[in-house]
């Protein structure tokens, strides 16, 4: 049966059949800024971008991020033939980070199929929100963004404090307001 092109490449391949991690350790970090490595996270963007499934759009996507405990986790998007079902390259990074151990982002880096720097639609900087660290940051096309830039007043765990414990079972350690 053939198969509509695989990710960047025109070709469907196995997605399991290269070497690209789509978790890895890096040295664990104790804050932000100019602590993290973000040629590490843009060349793990990179990577995980070959990978998108985009027979429709052609429009690859590829996130990473790292994790409190050091972890770098990968993501890209995966197009589906009823486009609505299409899941983000952030939706398969926050599925990575649960499957590898959960956790809190503390940088984020997200590039399109050309390398460029791309920052998450809204859904997604609401999904991210959910996952992120104190003070976590994202790489934006002008440079540095805390996850407060991108998505103020945001809608949390702790807005779900009204119901009860096991409906509301996520702390939300980066709420400000």
């Amino acid at each position: 049966m053939e198969q509509n092109d695989h990710g960047s490449s025109g070709a469907f391949s196995d997605p399991f059949e290269d070497d690209i991690p789509l978790t890895a350790s890096l040295p664990r970090i104790t804050g932000t800024g100019s602590g993290i490595d973000w040629q590490r996270l843009e060349s793990t963007a990179r990577a995980a971008m070959t990978r998108a499934y985009v027979p429709y759009s052609r429009f690859p996507v590829g996130a990473a991020a790292l994790v409190e405990d050091g972890r770098v986790v990968a993501g890209c998007n995966i197009e589906n033939a009823s486009l609505g079902l299409t899941l983000c390259a952030e939706c398969s990074l926050v599925s990575n980070l649960q499957m590898s151990g959960g956790g809190r982002i503390v940088a984020f880096y997200c590039v399109d199929g050309n390398g460029e720097v791309l920052m998450p639609c809204g859904r997604c900087r609401q999904l991210l929100y959910e996952f992120h660290a104190p003070g976590m940051r994202l790489m934006g096309p002008d440079g540095e963004l805390t996850m407060d830039e991108v998505l103020p007043l945001a809608f949390g765990p702790a807005d779900m404090t009204h119901l009860s414990d096991s409906a509301a079972s996520t702390d939300d350690p980066g709420r400000t307001r």
